[in-house]
């Protein structure tokens, strides 16, 4: 690429993060009903002390390091979520661009990314998979292979999305039968079809695969620690995600390759 597109890639990709970190706090209280705020209004403010941010104090990374970390009007630590947010961001549409160039797929899958980490940053923080991400996810992943930005074929992607929500369905309501207990959200079931989508229906078993191994190991390393309660459960959401990223970037394997990374 050259250094113009390096740079475009990377402002898109630091106003997105931005965005993001907007979508992962205001969303989850929208949909809970504590907050009258939307998505645009109003203009983003301290979480503090309320104050609207004066413009060069919101410009992606570089107002956190300018503010020292700090807001600019009551000195309350930012979260350090809002610049790992930007910078994951960035780093996820440098990826994209570097896989597929400069080219309309790149782009695709850089919005599939920014979507699978706020979907991810949200459950991880709320349990929630909220429809208003995870529906456009779908969609946009059966209108990329509708218009040939994705390997695979509007038929595998329509199969994909639908083995990805049954697969996952009937595993929870066979759970639920055995045991009485809900052992997974409606939220993962769409975020698996919206997955099924962009990949096909063949790449679903080694990313199932990763994700489970995934949450398991997180799960027993936070119980060791004392970092989940007896009884408490990892959301499921963000290893799908990851687990997702990583198919779309080594897409070309086969489950076996899966099986011996995780071994």
């Amino acid at each position: 690429m050259s250094t113009p597109e390096i740079l475009l890639v990377l402002a898109l990709g630091l106003v997105v993060g931005s965005f993001l970190n907007v979508v992962i706090y205001r969303l989850p209280r929208m949909l809970e009903g504590q907050s009258d705020e939307t998505l645009s209004l109003p203009a983003s403010h301290c979480p503090s002390c309320k104050k609207p941010l004066k413009l060069w104090h919101n410009i992606p990374l570089l107002s956190f390091v300018l503010l020292k970390g700090r807001c600019g009007f009551c000195q309350t630590t930012i979260d350090w979520q809002y610049p790992l947010v930007e910078l994951s961001n960035v780093c996820l549409w440098v990826l994209c661009a570097w896989q597929w160039g400069m080219h309309p797929t790149a782009l695709a899958w850089a919005i599939c990314m920014s979507l699978l980490l706020a979907l991810s940053v949200i459950d991880w923080q709320t349990t929630y998979l909220p429809d208003a991400l995870t529906q456009p996810l779908l969609w946009l992943g059966l209108l990329a292979s509708g218009f040939g930005f994705l390997d695979i074929s509007v038929q595998h992607a329509v199969w994909g999305a639908v083995a990805g929500y049954g697969s996952l369905w009937l595993v929870a309501t066979l759970f639920e039968q055995l045991t009485g207990k809900e052992g997974m959200g409606a939220g993962d079931f769409k975020l698996l079809a919206a997955l099924g989508a962009w990949l096909g229906p063949f790449a679903l078993i080694p990313l199932v695969l990763m994700a489970s191994v995934g949450g398991a190991l997180v799960g027993i390393w936070l119980q060791s620690t004392h970092r989940l309660e007896r009884g408490g459960y990892v959301p499921f959401g963000p290893f799908l995600a990851v687990a997702g990223a990583v198919q779309a970037f080594y897409g070309g394997a086969d489950v076996f390759f899966y099986i011996n990374w995780l071994l």
